[in-house]
C-alpha cells in the first residue's frame, strides 16, 4: 500500500520474506504486550505509528535506519492491534477469529503467488486503489459522526476487503515486474504488512457485522 519504487532488476526474495516473517514475530510480541498497555497510551501510540511510517518513507534508502524503523513500527502496530483483536475475540470468539486469520493468510499467500508466478503487470490498478482508499477513509470519518445502517457498514467492510486484495496484487506485481534491492526491503515489508493486516481487519469487520444480523 505504501509507495516504493526501484529500477533495479534484482529480486532478493529470501531476504524480503525473512524480514517479513521476523517482523510478524515482532508484531506478535507487541500484540501480546498490548494487553498490559493502559488505554490512555493507545492514542499516543497510534500517532507514533503514523509518524514512524512517514519517517520510513523519508529514509527508505538508508538500510540501517530503515530496518530499525521497520521493526519499531511493527512492534507498536502489534501493541495497538490488541484493542481491535480483543474486541473481535469478545464478539466472535477466539475460534472464529483464528478462522478469519487462516482465511486471510491463505488468501494473501495465494494472491502473492499468483502475482509472482504470472508476472503480469497490475500497476494500472494503482489509481483505482488509491481512490478506493480515500473513499474508505472518508466513509470511516463520516461514520464517526453519523451512524450508518448495517447494510452500509457491510458494504464498507466488503469494499475494504476488495481494496486490500487489490493492493496485495498490486504490490507483489510491482516486486515481480520491476524488481527491488536490499535497501528497498524495509519499506516493502511495511507495505505488504499493511496489506495483510488491513485485509485481516476488514474480514473480521465483515464477519462481525454479519454476526449481528
Amino acid at each position: 500500500m505504501v509507495e516504493f519504487a526501484s529500477n533495479a532488476v534484482r529480486k532478493p526474495y529470501s531476504k524480503l520474506f525473512a524480514a517479513f516473517f521476523s517482523g510478524l514475530l515482532v508484531t506478535t510480541v507487541g500484540l501480546y504486550l498490548g494487553q498490559y498497555v493502559s488505554d490512555a497510551l493507545r492514542l499516543p501510540l497510534f500517532i507514533v505509528e503514523f509518524v514512524m511510517l512517514f519517517m520510513m518513507m523519508g529514509v527508505r534508502k538508508r538500510k540501517a535506519v530503515g530496518y530499525s524503523l521497520m521493526y519499531g513500527f511493527m512492534f507498536i502496530s502489534g501493541v495497538t492491534l490488541y484493542t481491535a483483536i480483543n474486541h473481535y475475540v469478545s464478539l466472535l470468539g477466539a475460534s472464529l477469529v483464528m478462522q478469519a486469520f487462516t482465511v486471510t493468510t491463505v488468501s494473501f499467500a495465494a494472491i502473492a503467488i499468483y502475482a509472482m508466478v504470472s508476472k503480469r503487470d497490475f500497476s494500472f490498478l494503482g489509481g483505482f486503489l488509491f481512490i478506493g482508499l480515500i473513499a474508505l477513509i472518508v466513509l470511516s470519518l463520516f461514520s464517526v459522526f453519523i451512524p450508518v445502517s448495517t447494510m452500509t457498514a457491510q458494504i464498507y467492510s466488503g469494499l475494504g476487503i476488495l481494496i486490500f486484495v487489490g493492493y496485495t496484487l498490486f504490490d507483489f506485481s510491482r516486486l515481480t515486474v520491476h524488481g527491488f534491492t536490499d535497501e528497498d526491503i524495509p519499506m516493502i515489508v511495511v507495505s505488504i504488512y499493511l496489506d495483510f493486516i488491513n485485509l485481516f481487519l476488514y474480514i473480521l469487520q465483515f464477519i462481525g457485522i454479519g454476526s449481528k444480523n
